[in-house]
């Protein structure tokens, strides 16, 4: 199966389920999240944030009412739509393995659960697009789940789920610099905490 494959596939999955998921989903709190990649802006607010994989546009919405100036983008149409009702935000419809995205653009890249759908061949590409879509000085966060770095298909969706050190790895090839990273839910012990966060500067040189 090729790479488009995985993605065609993943994809419709949330196509089909895109109703179930917004409910499932509209009430998670990300604040944590939102706030690990705000906080590491060092430009002066409002900042300009894509939301890489914004599914039904929930943190769109969230990142409007801090003042900032929020894109989503997502491979699935319907997310695109339902996004674009819901946050009255610009929604681009790309699906990560042919991203088109201008230069320099954004102070921010807030990839939520999203990332982990690019196997790990397609990776280096996708993060290469990401990097320069920033700003120089620009923060990339990211939060997937976390594993022993085994990729295949969870069901109908293909993940690929990376510990910290095979992470921090590909996101340095790609020119990142490490600022920190945590584990998700707060204050539960590791085993039960299955989201691996991180954030990630674009040098300024």
């Amino acid at each position: 199966m090729t790479p488009d494959d995985i993605s065609r596939r993943t994809l419709a999955h949330y196509e089909q389920t895109a109703d179930a998921f917004f409910a499932g989903t509209i009430d998670h709190d990300v604040s944590q999240n939102i706030d690990a990649l705000l906080g590491a802006i060092e430009a002066p607010a409002p900042y300009t944030i894509l939301d890489l994989g914004c599914g039904p546009g929930r943190d769109l919405k969230n990142f409007t009412q801090l003042g900032h100036k929020a894109i989503g983008l997502d491979g699935s149409s319907r997310f695109v739509d339902m996004a674009r009702a819901y946050s009255g935000c610009e929604v681009w419809h790309q699906d990560f393995l042919h991203l088109q995205l201008p230069p320099e653009t954004f102070d921010g890249v807030f990839a939520n659960a999203s990332l982990f759908h690019v196997p790990s061949a397609e990776l280096p590409g996708v993060l290469d697009k990401l990097f320069n879509t920033l700003k120089p000085g620009g923060v990339l966060f990211s939060s997937n789940p976390r594993g022993d770095n085994r990729e295949g298909w969870n069901g109908p969706r293909y993940g690929s789920y990376h510990d910290y050190d095979t992470w921090e790895r590909y996101l340095t090839a790609a020119g990142f610099a490490p600022l920190h990273h945590y584990y998700r839910p707060a204050g539960l012990p590791r085993e039960q905490q299955p989201w691996l966060a991180s954030v990630w500067r674009k040098p300024v040189c």
